[in-house]
């Protein structure tokens, strides 16, 4: 983990807090684990993008062939585990690229803690990050989501949405 956090040390990043309002380009990164959390996944993406957000997902897998999901190859990328040093560094262009992305927020999906993953969330331009709150770490989060990791992936999108929704909004009746 050393490592990583050396490499995120030379990222140039603005944090600022964004909504659901104020934010135009949304970055998620995630383990593929179901053809179920991805249908998930799937539909989220199209609820951001019906509220006018650019999204750009990456999603990491284990295995020798890519999942066989469909997917568009514009907004999604898949990159396989073995893409990364053993540290978390990735050899793909298509991660660099994620983490060299403007992002106005950062969507964390990463709840087995998947070291190359880890490496995205530390590394990315994001101006917002939001992640799965860990007792044992929360370093590269400005926004920690407590949902039990056991409930899985739609009740963390629900609760990401709500305090999306909530954040930097005048209080009823001012």
């Amino acid at each position: 983990m050393g490592k990583i956090r050396e490499d995120a040390g030379k990222v140039s990043r603005f944090p600022r807090v964004f909504n659901i309002d104020d934010s135009k380009y949304i970055g998620i990164a995630f383990e593929y684990t179901t053809p179920e959390d991805f249908d998930l996944l799937k539909k989220y993406v199209i609820y951001l993008r019906e509220h006018k957000k650019k999204v750009k997902v990456i999603g990491v897998y284990s295995g020798k062939t890519e999942p066989p999901v469909q997917y568009s190859k514009v907004d999604y990328d898949f990159i396989n585990d073995k893409e990364f040093a053993w540290w978390g560094k990735p050899s793909s262009h298509l991660v660099s690229n994620f983490i060299d992305e403007p992002f106005d927020i950062y969507i964390d999906l990463n709840f087995k803690d998947h070291i190359a993953l880890r490496y995205v969330a530390f590394n990315n331009r994001a101006s917002f990050r939001i992640g799965h709150y860990n007792e044992q770490d929360q370093a590269p989060f400005d926004l920690l989501i407590s949902v039990p990791k056991e409930s899985g992936l739609k009740p963390y999108l629900r609760e990401v949405d709500v305090c999306l929704q909530k954040l930097n909004k005048p209080a009823q009746g001012e």
